[in-house]
C-alpha cells in the first residue's frame, strides 16, 4: 500500500503524467455531468417501466452507465442513458467482421494506417447503432410522452438527444486515449460502475435490514460480510488477471559475416485470462436479446412473459454458463493463432526445447492454450454467477454493485492504469506499484 501511494506521489511530480491524470479525471467528471442532464419530452414513468421490463439487461445497462433508471427516486431521463453500449456493440461487430471479411482482415494488417481506417468505420457503426437504439427507446415509450411539442418534433428531440449523447461519450473516450491515462472506453465504464458504489451499499444495507427483520446490527454485519467477499473476489481476479503460462523459447545461433546472432532464450507468455471480459459481454448480449426485443416492441402472451421472466429461471444460469464457455473458446480461436506463431519462430530460428519446429510446435501451443481456456471459462463463470447467487440470498431485487462483470471491468481498468504508470515511471527510473 505504501508503495502504491509512493508511486502516485512520484507520478504527480512529473508534469506530463500530472497533466494526463488530471485530464482523465476531468473527462470522468464531464461524463458524470452528462448523466445528470435531463432529456426533455419523455415520460420518466414510462421509461422506468420500460427498463424494469428489460430485467437483467436493464440492470446491466444501469451498472455500466452509472445511471439509475428504476425506483422511486428517478426524476428525469438523462442525456447519456445509452452509455457506451452502442460503441461496445460496434466494436464487437467490427471485430467479428474483421475475421470474416478478407478486405477488412487485410486492412487490419496494414499497421497504424489500417487501424485508423477500421476505427473510422467503427465510429460510423456506433452512430448507426446509437440511432437505432434511440428510435427503439422512443418507440417503447411514445405512448406516454411528457411534452407540449408536436409528436414529430418531440420524437426528433428525444432520438437526436440520445444519439448525440452516445456519440459524445465515444468522443470523450477517444480524448482519454489521446491525452489521458488508460483506455478511454474502459475508463468511461469504470466511472459508471464506481459511481454506483454508494447507492448500492445502501441497497445492500436495506436488503439485510429486511432479511434480519430491521435489526441494525445484523444489517451492518451483513454489509461488512459483503464487503469482505468483495475484497476476496477482487484479490482472486487480480491474481488470475496477472497469471500467465510461460512457454520457453530458444533461438538457434546464426553466423552472418563475422558476427554471431541469436542463441538467446526467451518465453511466450500465454495469459490465463486470455479473453478478459469479452466472453461475458457476448453471453449477456445473446442471452438478453429475446427479452429486449419483447420489451421494445411490447409483445404479450405466454412466450413473451417467459422471456421477460427468464432471468428468474434456473435454466437462465445454465445457458449463461454454456454461452460463456462457448464464447471463451470462440474469441480465443479468432484472436490467438498458434500456426502463425510457430511459422514466425521457424523463420527466425526459434523453437521450444523438446518440440519439433512447425506443426508440432503449433499443436503444443494450441493444446497449452486450450488447457488454460478451460480454467478461464470456469473462472469467468464463478466470478459472474457468484454475485448473482449472493444477490438472490440477500433478497436484493437489483444488481448488487459487485456483479462479476463489474469486478472484471474495474480490476482490468485499474491494472491497465497501473501498467501504464509503471512503464512511464520506469522510463524515469522511479519505483513503481509492482516493485
Amino acid at each position: 500500500m505504501g508503495s502504491m501511494f509512493e508511486t502516485l506521489r512520484n507520478a504527480f511530480r512529473i508534469k506530463d503524467l500530472r497533466k494526463k491524470l488530471g485530464f482523465t479525471v476531468l473527462i470522468m467528471l464531464i461524463y458524470r455531468l452528462g448523466t445528470a442532464i435531463p432529456v426533455p419530452g419523455i415520460s420518466v414513468e414510462a421509461f422506468t417501466d420500460f427498463f424494469n421490463r428489460l430485467g437483467q439487461y436493464g440492470n446491466f445497462m444501469q451498472t455500466i452507465t452509472g445511471v439509475t433508471l428504476t425506483g422511486q427516486t428517478v426524476r428525469a431521463v438523462p442525456l447519456f442513458v445509452l452509455g457506451i453500449q452502442p460503441y461496445i456493440n460496434a466494436s464487437i461487430i467490427m471485430q467479428l467482421l474483421t475475421f470474416a471479411i478478407p478486405s477488412l482482415q487485410s486492412l487490419s494488417e496494414e499497421g497504424e494506417a489500417g487501424q485508423k481506417k477500421i476505427q473510422k468505420i467503427t465510429r460510423f457503426v456506433t452512430i448507426g447503432l446509437a440511432l437505432l437504439m434511440s428510435v427503439a427507446y422512443w418507440y417503447s415509450t411514445k405512448s406516454a410522452v411528457a411534452s407540449i411539442l408536436p409528436p414529430a418534433l418531440n420524437a426528433l428531440v428525444i432520438i437526436s438527444s440520445f444519439t448525440a449523447g452516445s456519440t459524445f461519450i465515444m468522443w470523450l473516450g477517444e480524448q482519454i486515449n489521446d491525452r489521458g491515462i488508460g483506455n478511454g472506453i474502459s475508463i468511461i465504464i469504470f466511472t459508471g460502475i464506481i459511481s454506483g458504489f454508494p447507492n448500492n451499499i445502501v441497497t445492500v444495507y436495506y436488503s439485510f435490514m429486511k432479511w434480519s427483520q430491521k435489526s441494525i446490527i445484523l444489517a451492518i454485519l451483513g454489509v461488512i460480510l459483503v464487503l469482505l467477499v468483495f475484497v476476496a473476489i477482487i484479490t482472486l481476479v487480480v491474481y488470475i488477471q496477472s497469471a500467465e503460462r510461460r512457454v520457453p523459447v530458444q533461438y538457434a545461433k546464426k553466423v552472418i559475416g563475422r558476427k554471431m546472432y541469436g542463441g538467446q532464450s526467451t518465453y511466450l507468455p500465454i495469459k490465463v485470462n486470455q479473453s478478459g471480459v469479452l466472453p461475458v459481454i457476448f453471453a449477456v448480449s445473446v442471452l438478453m436479446m429475446p427479452s429486449t426485443i419483447v420489451s421494445l416492441f411490447g409483445f404479450n402472451g405466454k412466450v413473451a412473459q417467459f422471456f421477460l421472466n427468464f432471468s428468474n429461471n434456473p435454466l437462465y444460469y445454465i445457458i449463461y454458463a454454456l454461452l460463456i464457455f462457448a464464447f471463451t473458446f470462440f474469441y480465443s480461436s479468432i484472436s490467438f493463432n498458434p500456426e502463425e506463431i510457430a511459422s514466425r519462430w521457424q523463420k527466425d530460428g526459434g523453437f521450444i526445447p523438446g518440440i519439433r519446429p512447425g506443426r508440432s510446435t503449433a499443436t503444443f501451443i494450441r493444446n497449452t492454450s486450450h488447457r488454460l481456456l478451460w480454467f478461464e471459462a470456469v473462472f469467468l463463470i464463478f466470478i459472474v454467477l457468484f454475485p448473482s447467487l449472493l444477490s438472490l440470498i440477500t433478497g436484493s431485487s437489483q444488481n448488487i454493485w459487485l456483479g462479476g462483470t463489474s469486478i472484471l471491468i474495474v480490476v482490468g481498468v485499474a491494472m491497465d492504469i497501473i501498467t501504464q504508470l509503471e512503464s512511464q515511471l520506469m522510463m524515469r527510473h522511479y519505483k513503481g506499484f509492482l516493485d
